[in-house]
């Protein structure tokens, strides 16, 4: 994996395959390369690093030509090498390009050095371009040679292939990772996302697992896993092309956290009254599974995962429904027992993270039924699940995930109240719920009008090496979340425990040069909290609380940040935003790559 762009049309393609990886850049990658077809050879280029370099490199010897495939490429097997980067050839006529990855390529590889093949690379990728060129020795066409190679394959793969005896043509296929085809006038296109192409074209056609296409400037055809022949809808992308701009902010994952205050809007449009659930929301037939789930699953990876956590004080609390939560690579891998009447729950931005779609895949002969909540319309979870809720939170491009996650929260909300309306839950108290979420946008607003003081604060964090962060109840896993972002993008080792859990290891390592972090709303755990605090200060550590109004006082040793007043069911939602706001500020002082942190992705379609 990263990202993949391809492009055939009757026009230059170099600018816009270097345009497109660039706009996939939000992912993450450590190499990038091109490989463009001038009408009489394949011409590769490759480089470490950034796109920039990449761009910079063709400026000083041009790559011209009519169709090409491209990649940014994040480091599976083999280090982040030139020669590791993607394309990859067979010969001087075949290039390939690959996201995912190939299980069973060493066997593979094994038997193609024994037919006297020559390995340039670490990579599973090169042995697809060596197992086409094998097989068109003796098929002498290359959409035979593509198929039975696809055949041979074990693993997750998405692909794009072109090869200069069959020109104006890439080849393209997927198998457990994402791929679009892009619809143009007299040009036709390829991508790993539809971020890639928005420069060149609105209207996307989804490929279904299995699916197999050739594209062309003119036409697109498309097969399906029996290799019958089939018609794929085309999709008109609505959002603007404003959502891949910095605009004003000095970073993505800083717009992104002023957006939420109106992309929480868009998730609650259409799906509430003044005083109800729109039930309707959730799809036809949900309101009959809604009826008969007795248990409710849920398995994420990630900041999904800790909305999940959340989800599970507020299923059984408000609607009495018992509720697992699990990280997908866990559940997958160990053997469990699904209860009977069980709902599956997966949570993902981007509908593809491997292990959460391999999760539902290994059970959906096992549940009641399942349902997705998810960023990506045209997703594989949102096509494999039973049913699904759409966050539309708009495209994330910050790795560090900000919108997505409160967008996932209001969600997870609302399926909560569908569960609850049948365990007896209240007119009334639905009807405060909803009141409360009609509240959100402006909440989320006051929460964002902190950044100038939370800004004075992060400097407190910037020659530190450790952060310890603390919450309680559904606030627990709000201080995981502000954990993993500070890890995430300033490099700072962070942890969270529930609060109670101090005196049983963690307060070992409070001191002077160990920031503890609390979150700390006016709710029935308050005094229990403060206790936990005084145990900190207690041994010298220093405090920050973001705090209901005057709930807490400042002191010396403790700094607080006033919330504003927020009714409990939204607490988690809330009181994440100036952790988002801290971790945030810290990495810009520490001059990291906000958007782009070191050695992560933004969607992660391989274990």
């Amino acid at each position: 994996m990263c990202g993949i762009v391809g492009a055939v049309a009757a026009r230059p393609v170099t600018a816009i395959l270097l345009e497109g990886l660039r706009r996939l850049e939000y992912r993450g990658y450590d190499s990038a390369g091109l490989a463009v077809f001038d009408g009489e050879q394949l011409q590769r280029l490759r480089r470490i690093g950034k796109v920039n370099i990449l761009a910079e490199a063709e400026q000083q010897a041009p790559l011209k030509g009519v169709m090409g495939i491209a990649h940014t490429r994040w480091a599976t097997h083999g280090k982040p090498t030139e020669y590791n980067a993607h394309p990859h050839m067979s010969g001087d006529k075949l290039a390939v390009v690959h996201n995912g990855i190939i299980e069973n390529f060493e066997p593979l590889k094994a038997a193609l050095i024994a037919d006297g093949f020559e390995f340039t690379s670490d990579t599973d990728t090169e042995v697809i371009a060596h197992l086409i060129a094998q097989a068109l020795r003796v098929k002498n066409d290359l959409q035979t040679a593509f198929l039975s190679t696809v055949s041979q394959l074990e693993g997750a793969f998405a692909l794009g292939v072109v090869h200069t005896d069959y020109p104006n043509q890439i080849l393209a296929s997927r198998k457990g990772s994402p791929l679009v085809l892009g619809v143009g006038m007299g040009e036709n296109f390829i991508a790993s996302d539809q971020m890639a192409l928005l420069q060149v074209t609105d209207r996307f056609i989804y490929l279904e697992e299995g699916d197999f296409a050739q594209v062309t400037a003119d036409v697109i055809t498309i097969w399906d896993k029996n290799l019958d022949k089939v018609e794929r809808e085309i999709k008109v992308f609505e959002h603007g092309l404003s959502v891949a701009e910095k605009g004003e902010f000095r970073h993505f994952m800083l717009k992104e956290i002023y957006e939420q205050p109106e992309v929480v809007k868009a998730t609650l449009q259409g799906r509430i009254s003044a005083t109800k659930l729109l039930e309707q929301a959730f799809g036809n037939g949900a309101s009959a599974i809604f009826d008969q789930t007795k248990q409710v699953q849920i398995i994420a990876c990630g900041t999904s995962y800790h909305a999940g956590m959340i989800a599970k004080y507020w299923l059984e609390d408000i609607a009495g429904i018992p509720c697992a939560v699990e990280v997908a690579s866990e559940y997958r891998y160990r053997k469990h027992v699904v209860p009977e009447n069980t709902l599956f729950l997966t949570i993902s931005q981007s509908g593809e993270t491997a292990d959460t779609l391999a999760a539902l895949r290994e059970v959906q002969d096992k549940v009641l039924a399942s349902l997705t909540i998810c960023n990506v319309p045209g997703s594989s979870l949102v096509r494999e699940s039973d049913l699904s809720l759409m966050t539309n939170a708009g495209p994330e491009i910050g790795v560090a995930s900000t919108k997505a996650f409160t967008t996932q929260l209001v969600a997870l909300l609302l399926f909560t109240l569908a569960l609850a309306r049948r365990s007896g839950l209240s007119e009334a108290r639905e009807a405060e719920i909803v009141g409360a979420l009609h509240q959100l946008p402006e909440l989320l607003l006051a929460a964002v009008k902190l950044d100038a003081s939370i800004e004075s604060l992060s400097r407190a964090f910037a020659e530190k090496n450790h952060t310890l962060f603390l919450g309680r109840g559904p606030l627990y896993p709000v201080a995981m979340e502000g954990a993993l972002k500070l890890k995430e993008i300033s490099y700072i080792h962070a942890e969270a425990y529930p609060a109670g859990e101090l005196k049983h290891g963690p307060l070992a390592l409070v001191d002077k040069d160990m920031p503890v972090v609390a979150v700390a709303p006016n709710n029935a755990l308050l005094d229990k909290l403060k206790a936990n605090l005084q145990e900190v200060k207690a041994r010298g550590g220093e405090l920050f609380v973001f705090a209901g109004a005057d709930h807490i006082k400042p002191e010396e040793g403790l700094r607080v940040e006033q919330m504003p007043d927020v009714p409990e069911i939204l607490e988690p939602i809330v009181y994440t935003v100036p952790l988002q706001l801290l971790s945030y500020h810290v990495a810009v002082l520490k001059g990291t790559d906000v958007d782009q942190p070191r050695n992560l992705a933004k969607s992660v379609t391989v274990e």
